[in-house]
């Protein structure tokens, strides 16, 4: 597998790929650990993931470095992406034994009742490449902690940083066959999907976690899909439109767009668009966009230099229904993987760039005379990841939100995730929780116990 620079086009690793037979073999081995993995002491195993935490703080400028090359993030997100990382593996860890703790339903008769936690057992995680050290941890920090063994499939646009994370939990004291990577794309996905797992978790696009569900079909295991989305937030008439602006510039263009939780349509009250408009293009306008180790880029290249013919369609598609271009809409010229900043107004629900994922540094603005148009316009999509409300007034916004079909709502923010709280979706968003004390149970089996002394 040749390991590219988007932003050089430089090929800067050749890494050897999983067949199907490793793929195998590999899943043989952690079958053959996890019960010795579970039955270690969990104060050990929560020892392993403390020392892995503070390993990947001890080594953060180089991973740090490692995702930009390989992804493009600019590197100052990719430092932040590790610096908040700390403080969500730390709820992990003093979470977990609560979450593994019996609940004991009756005692005091003849029999005590209790529900008792088992791990799944072997779980795999293809991860996405867009916050690998995010995405990554909420799925194998848990997964670990709770006694499983893991198979760890990162994109292939982030294999090195895979690879790195899978050295750090080997120093930490993690087996070998306890956490493992597999380097591969879609053949080595495929090789591990006809495994006999007990747990697949995904994250990524809509359509490859409905191929999963597919292929997976019929088959008893626990299946977890954290997928995309296309999220709306709407301005309410009576907001700072330059906070608001410069919140919802930062929601729609952090880390190029290619977040699952970037602000993707903005629905503006017609009271406040013109001004909230142009304070928007304004904050958009003074976005650094360049080479990526460069600590001032605010906007680097696209990983996938494929989703530019997507944004370069959504675009023309806009303007042919009758959009307008204020700032961007195309290719950078002089840098030919980066999308220019883009911010589209006059936009209609029929457009592809107010429909589907864009993934880009991308917006589409649209006036709406109404709090209830705004909400019917919010909820005109197969997804339902995110929405957020703008407004002076919590009750107002509230009242909006508890109307929107999401599984996170944000009230005068946007584009941020809290480890206390569960990360989910309703539609083509997805199926599950991570994070919260749900994204650890996620991992845990229950058993029921009938206890009777003789």
């Amino acid at each position: 597998m040749k390991i590219i620079n988007p932003a050089t086009t430089e090929v800067i690793a050749d890494i050897p790929e999983d067949t199907a037979a490793s793929v195998a073999q590999k899943l043989a081995a952690a079958r053959s650990a996890q019960p010795a993995w579970w039955a270690t002491p969990f104060e050990t195993r929560q020892r392993a993931v403390a020392k892995w935490n503070a390993l990947v703080a001890e080594n953060k400028d180089r991973l740090a470095r490692t995702l930009t090359e390989e992804m493009g993030k600019p590197l100052q997100q990719a430092l932040n992406e590790l610096n908040a990382l700390t403080g969500r593996v730390d709820f992990f860890l003093a979470n977990a034994a609560r979450v593994l703790e019996d609940e004991v339903v009756q005692a005091g008769g003849a029999t005590e009742e209790r529900i008792g936690w088992e791990p799944l057992g072997v779980v795999a995680n293809i991860s996405a490449w867009n916050y690998p050290y995010f995405v990554g941890s909420n799925v194998f920090v848990p997964a670990l902690l709770t006694g499983n063994a893991v198979l760890y499939k990162p994109s292939e646009l982030t294999t090195r940083t895979g690879l790195a994370l899978g050295e750090l939990w080997h120093q930490a004291g993690v087996p070998r066959d306890v956490f493992q990577v597999l380097v591969g794309g879609a053949a080595v996905g495929a090789a591990l999907l006809a495994q006999p797992l007990d747990g697949l978790f995904f994250t990524g696009s809509y359509a490859t976690g409905k191929k999963i569900a597919e292929a997976t079909a019929g088959r008893m295991m626990k299946l977890q899909l954290e997928l995309g989305g296309k999220d709306p937030a709407y301005v309410a008439d009576d907001v700072d439109v330059v906070a608001a602006a410069a919140s919802l510039a930062d929601g729609a263009m952090y880390n190029a767009g290619q977040s699952c939780c970037s602000v993707e349509r903005i629905y503006v009250h017609e009271q406040v668009a013109r001004p909230f408009i142009d304070a928007f293009v304004e904050t958009v306008r003074s976005f650094t966009v360049g080479d990526p180790l460069d600590p001032k880029t605010y906007i680097g290249p696209l990983a996938r230099r494929q989703q530019l013919e997507v944004l370069e369609q959504q675009v023309a598609d806009a303007v042919a229904k009758g959009a307008k271009v204020l700032v961007g809409g195309q290719r950078d010229a002089t840098r030919p993987g980066w999308f220019q900043p883009t911010v589209l107004t006059g936009v209609t629900s029929d457009m592809a760039v107010m429909r589907d994922e864009s993934f880009g540094p991308i917006i589409g603005i649209q006036t709406v005379a109404s709090d209830d148009e705004a909400v019917r316009l919010m909820n005109d999509t197969e997804y339902g990841l995110t929405a957020a409300v703008y407004t002076k007034n919590r009750e107002r916004a509230q009242g909006l939100l508890r109307q929107v079909r999401v599984g996170t709502a944000y009230w005068n923010c946007c584009d941020r995730v809290s480890p206390g709280l569960p990360w989910t979706g309703r539609g083509h968003s997805g199926v599950g929780s991570t994070l919260s004390t749900l994204g650890i149970r996620a991992f845990l089996q229950p058993k029921a116990w009938h206890l009777r002394q003789a």
